[in-house]
């Protein structure tokens, strides 16, 4: 059994080594052939004795497993975004901002390529490959472990012995350009619809079911960070240059910049550049090189203010304007589309563009049978922004926006300081009720997954759902043998028929949603203005929805980040006699609408009553570190000055206005020792 065991060390080993030397040094040591001998008698040993598996063996490159439910998994380190700049101007706005932050001291940047695929984190564990998890919403993602296996530029077992005990490798997983032709061209031969751009199919890849079928997609991968306590550098640069002793493909678009010349000569090489590389980038991302500075320039409350992305200027096309539709979101928002005359943009063929609002339409006199500008957005979202009025026709006349909802022919209302027009019969127009309940069992919502697809149409259809209350009154007999036509990718007319197995889903789906926390059954009611962030703040912050109920405008701008916009927002909804029916059902139906034991623990109520903001930066404190103790003494944070506000916790670098309007309203000002004695 010990010879055994000793050949399938030695031929793991052989294969990852080959592996290194074919996808990482682009230097086969093996023909195809020979390669494939050593992999299918790995293979075979393996399946004759199990007791020698093992979750990181190369075997696991072809893949295989089946996973019908990805994990949700809370990052270590959550995972940020970046802030975005066009211009020039605005970079040295940003250079500006550090130089301030670090009172001038010498530093230098690196400079590396913004990849277009999908965020991903990996976290090894002696050196062995542990866990791979996607950005989700930068808090919690999903675990594609299974699925990360099978890429090969991904190291399962790393080399040297120079790495921290656990740490986590930040990068990106994309699709190359030859594996995005291959894909879309066996997707034709199939009837299938063609994926529009390599980053959908990267992110479409990378949560298939089946590994095996990942494994053929080809993805490819490029770390650009390293996170954990014992990094042997200091910096961001050697960091990632000494990836590749540790087996990672390390990408060769990274360089050091002492000056912002040097920056923007790199901007300029792969502005020029990128069209000719073998995948997908919108940008360059700079980064502060120090690990030391980098800390104390500290994050907002959305990105790290040591680093920025430079997103390239988008390519343009002209085409002809069909028609426009108007369509009704599930706020009752009435948004215009433009059909267009299909038209090659960034490698992906344009036929619709959102026009917004009647406003843009009317600013930029867009007209049915124009020849229109189109540019994607950040090289993702099609817009109009501009019009060739060369070729405009002589008979043409300006668009009139509709007064009555295109679908229930209610009139529509436009509030003051809104861009959009709204249809105002939300419980009976059909767009908006149907747009509520999609939204109401979405993943980042109540997460009842099995009503995708189509089914939530279908139910509406069969008037079997009105009103979110309404799905928890399903049963096996009013599900049964339902049945819809729907459209098909290749588009074909597909039917759709509730059986045994579907029905069960559902109902197991719908008994599973009881247990959603209270931050998210608030985020799946839909409210207006009032996403993830915001619903987690305002359960956090209230612990019931009686006290939101109660709340007042100034309770609710009293919570830290929440504005009047969305301050006013919550309070009109929960003014409503149909919402507060509705949430009635749902609380009768069982769903949790309050913290229960999970609210925020109060050390001591030193802070009781005091509404507090913080502004600047701190020594010894992150801002959101400081917030989070001022709630754990039974303080509030508050995201404005007022005349309700107790302190104003000041740190460096405090805006002047702030400072200002504080001695105006004759609102203390603390610093950060102060605020230490008052808590201590």
């Amino acid at each position: 059994m010990s010879d055994i065991r000793q050949r399938i060390d030695f031929l793991r080993k052989e294969i990852d080594s080959h592996n290194y030397s074919y996808y990482d040094l682009s230097q086969p040591s093996l023909t195809d052939f020979e390669f494939d001998k050593l992999m299918e008698e790995l293979i075979k040993l393996e399946k004759d004795h199990p007791e020698f598996s093992d979750p990181n063996s190369p075997t696991q490159r072809v893949g295989g497993s089946v996973n019908k439910d990805f994990q949700q998994v809370k990052h270590r380190f959550p995972m940020q975004s970046l802030g975005n700049t066009y211009s020039r101007e605005e970079l040295a706005e940003f250079d500006g901002r550090v130089r301030k932050l670090l009172d001038n001291e010498p530093f230098e940047y690196v400079c590396e390529l913004k990849y277009d695929g999908v965020a991903i984190g990996l976290t090894y564990q002696h050196g062995r490959l542990f866990l791979a998890v996607t950005r989700g919403d930068g808090e919690s993602g999903d675990d594609v472990t299974a699925n990360v296996r099978t890429i090969r530029s991904i190291p399962l077992v790393l080399k040297s012995t120079d790495f921290p005990e656990e740490f986590e490798i930040r990068g990106e997983i994309f699709m190359p350009a030859s594996s995005f032709s291959m894909l879309n061209e066996e997707r034709e031969e199939l009837g299938f619809e063609r994926f529009a751009n390599p980053r959908n199919a990267a992110s479409g890849s990378l949560k298939m079911q089946d590994s095996g079928e990942v494994a053929k997609r080809k993805l490819d991968f490029y770390p650009y960070f390293v996170m954990g306590e014992d990094r042997p550098f200091n910096n961001h640069y050697d960091s990632v240059i000494n990836l590749k002793t540790w087996g990672f493909n390390i990408p060769p678009y990274i360089v050091k910049c002492k000056t912002l010349d040097d920056v923007y000569d790199f901007l300029e090489t792969w502005d020029l550049g990128r069209k000719e590389l073998p995948f997908d980038i919108d940008g360059v991302v700079i980064k502060v090189n120090s690990f030391e500075q980098q800390e104390r320039l500290g994050f907002t409350a959305k990105s790290p203010r040591w680093a920025i992305a430079y997103k390239f200027n988008p390519e343009q096309a002209c085409t002809p304007l069909l028609s426009i539709v108007f369509q009704v979101g599930r706020t009752g928002a009435i948004t215009p589309v433009a059909n267009l005359a299909a038209v090659q943009l960034s490698g992906t063929t344009v036929k619709r563009a959102s026009l917004h609002n009647a406003d843009i339409i009317r600013d930029k006199d867009i007209r049915v049978g124009d020849w229109v500008y189109v540019e994607k957005g950040g090289e993702i979202i099609p817009k109009i922004i501009g019009v060739d009025l060369a070729q405009r026709p002589a008979d043409s006349q300006p668009l009139v926006f509709p007064e009555c909802c295109p679908e229930c022919n209610t009139p529509l209302i436009r509030l003051e300081g809104e861009a959009h027009h709204y249809c105002p019969n939300d419980m009976g127009c059909p767009p908006q009720i149907k747009g509520r309940l999609e939204h109401f069992i979405s993943r980042k919502a109540m997460d009842i997954n099995s009503l995708g697809e189509g089914k939530v149409e279908m139910l509406f259809d069969h008037n079997k759902i009105r009103e979110l209350p309404d799905l928890y009154d399903l049963t096996y007999d009013s599900l049964i043998g339902l049945e819809k036509v729907i459209q098909s990718p290749d588009g074909k007319p597909r039917t759709i028929r509730l059986q045994e197995k579907s029905v069960q889903n559902i109902l197991e789906a719908l008994t599973a949603s009881y247990k959603v926390p209270f931050e998210r059954v608030l985020f799946a009611l839909g409210i207006r203005y009032v996403g993830e962030t915001v619903a987690k703040k305002l359960a956090l912050h209230f612990e019931t929805i009686e006290k939101i109920k109660e709340a007042s405008v100034e309770d609710l701008t009293a919570v830290g980040e929440i504005g009047e916009v969305i301050a006013d927002s919550v309070f009109t909804y929960f003014r409503k006699p149909s919402h507060l029916a509705q949430i009635q059902r749902l609380q009768e139906k069982g769903l949790q609408f309050s913290l229960g034991d999970r609210s925020p623990v109060v050390l001591e109520n030193k802070l009781e009553g005091k509404s507090i903001l913080v502004s600047g930066v701190f020594k010894s404190f992150s801002r959101d570190e400081l917030k989070a103790t001022i709630e754990k003494y039974g303080g509030r944070n508050v995201s404005s000055l007022s005349s309700q506000t107790d302190f104003l916790l000041a740190g460096e670098s405090m805006g002047p206005a702030k400072l200002q309007k504080a001695n105006e309203l004759g609102i203390r000002i603390i610093a950060e020792e102060e605020f230490l004695m008052m808590i201590q």
